[in-house]
């Protein structure tokens, strides 16, 4: 008789288990599934790149799951985040508005007991957040019966009143910000990890970050599958610093980076996998994309954006238009390919849509409902008229999307190259007008302004309206709060 390790035993063993098991779990969640609305996940990476998934291109990176849900779902080529950099975005995707509407694009720190605006992102020393009177997804789903987890990085806001706890979830096990953000402890320095609020583990082990949020997920999805679900998963990588588990550190041809990348896909394999055998596949949307593009100046450690321009916090394509994957067997058509313009804040209104959930209307929501192009409704198209840019730091627009057309305004925005020596270079420069059609040219090469003064000044009034309606109506960040009165707080 052949030898096995004592890891394929153990494979085999669970294999046999799940199989065992599978027909009871299915057969419960299917009693309660008959007209009860979708659950939903949703899946957000950290500076991952429109390259850095394998159907979307990448020639290192190995991701069968994804490229599986691909398969069996739908590919966005022009989906879009709001914003170029972490706290933005995510404010973004919860609330379905622009992030300058709600007043999360340029934030605060508290340095020698002073608050001192003009940062970029909600850092450790940070005393706001989103404000609790915003309604985010959860919040829409939690009120039509939902059990609501957010399992990840939230940045958002790590003081009590800003936690997911206060934004509509039951429960919250994550850092509450980027992972480079470190607060000290003793001797000890790194990254909080908390439950609900609690410090549970200081440092954070970044290295089992990805697999300990993976079993988070899992056991969330098999306590709450006899009620319809949602679980946002924000995973913390690839953000740096990049980390990835023993059993997927030093496998991948892309090195940490895309260690990193894989150990996600074999999470969302995971999940796709909890969900089948709950019975529940049928009944699920998932939602995989990323928070803004990769962090191209750290060359090897940093993701790919290609075929598009540049990366984080920058407004050319590479730092703003993101890999989404959506999945849902059954309604959603496999192996379909949508190039619509959509975006994150999308989410919110399409969410409430297919649950019954209500859309906030004592406020404007920037999001559209996509239902038609997840659907594949023949002749559907984009909803959206247009699409702003607001680069990272500045409270106006400086380029925007209308059709194959994109325009940047000229004036001094953050742009990413090599110097002569070779050394990459982040930062903000005078950049002229700049014209492209992104349906010939999606790298944004060739500058068409001078040929087309028309649609330079087309664009241009659009760009101003839109940021003046904005500003008139504009909701504020959440009040400042007490550092004191978290752990996670520097």
């Amino acid at each position: 008789m052949p030898s096995i390790t004592r890891r394929e035993f153990l494979k085999a063993v669970s294999a046999g288990a799940a199989a065992m098991a599978l027909p009871a779990c299915m057969t419960k969640a299917q009693e309660g599934a008959a007209g009860r609305p979708p659950n939903v996940v949703i899946i957000f990476t950290d500076d991952q790149g429109y390259q850095d998934v394998g159907c979307f291109g990448s020639p290192l990176i190995r991701t069968p799951n994804l490229d599986r849900m691909a398969a069996e779902g739908m590919r966005f080529t022009n989906f879009y985040v709001a914003a170029s950099v972490c706290t933005p975005s995510r404010a973004a995707l919860m609330t379905g508005c622009y992030p300058q509407r709600v007043n999360m694009n340029v934030v605060s720190r508290v340095i020698n007991g002073e608050e001192r605006g003009g940062a970029v992102v909600l850092f450790q020393n940070s005393n706001r957040g989103l404000h609790p009177n915003e309604v985010t997804v959860a919040e829409i789903l939690r009120r039509r019966g939902y059990a609501t987890a957010c399992v990840g990085k939230w940045h958002l806001g790590h003081l009590p009143e800003f936690l997911p706890m206060k934004q509509g979830f039951d429960s919250y096990y994550g850092i509450p910000y980027s992972n480079d953000m470190n607060i000290r402890k003793g001797a000890e320095s790194g990254p909080p990890l908390l439950r609900n609020g609690e410090l549970i583990e200081h440092p954070a082990n970044q290295a089992t970050l990805t697999k300990r949020y993976t079993e988070e997920a899992v056991k969330f999805i098999r306590a709450s599958k006899r009620k319809p679900f949602f679980l946002y998963l924000p995973h913390t990588m690839p953000h740096l610093p990049l980390a990835a588990s023993g059993e997927f550190k030093g496998n991948s041809k892309r090195g940490l980076y895309g260690d990193a990348i894989e150990e996600i896909d074999w999470s969302v394999g995971e999940v796709l996998k909890t969900l089948k055998a709950c019975g529940v596949d049928e009944q699920t949307l998932v939602v995989f994309t990323s928070d803004n593009g990769p962090w191209i100046r750290f060359g090897a450690r940093g993701g790919c954006a290609l075929p598009l321009r540049d990366g984080k916090g920058t407004i050319y394509e590479g730092g703003m238009r993101e890999p989404c994957i959506m999945r849902w067997p059954g309604k959603i058509p496999a192996g379909s390919l949508c190039n619509e313009v959509a975006t994150t804040m999308d989410l919110l209104p399409t969410i409430a849509g297919l649950t019954g959930g209500q859309v906030p209307t004592d406020r404007v929501i920037d999001g559209k409902d996509i239902r038609p192009l997840m659907t594949g409704k023949p002749g559907a198209t984009s909803p959206h008229e247009a699409l702003y840019y607001y680069p990272k730091q500045m409270t106006v627009p400086m380029a925007v999307r209308c059709g194959k057309w994109k325009l940047h305004k000229a004036g001094r925005r953050h742009k990413t190259w090599k110097d002569d020596n070779g050394r990459w270079m982040h930062r903000k420069v005078e950049l002229p007008t700049e014209l492209y059609d992104l349906e010939a040219d999606i790298g944004e090469t060739t500058n068409l302004a001078d040929a087309h003064p028309d649609v330079v000044g087309r664009l241009t009034e659009m760009m101003d309206r839109f940021d003046a309606d904005l500003k008139k109506h504009s909701r504020p960040i959440g009040p400042a709060g007490d550092l004191a009165s978290s752990p996670a707080s520097a």
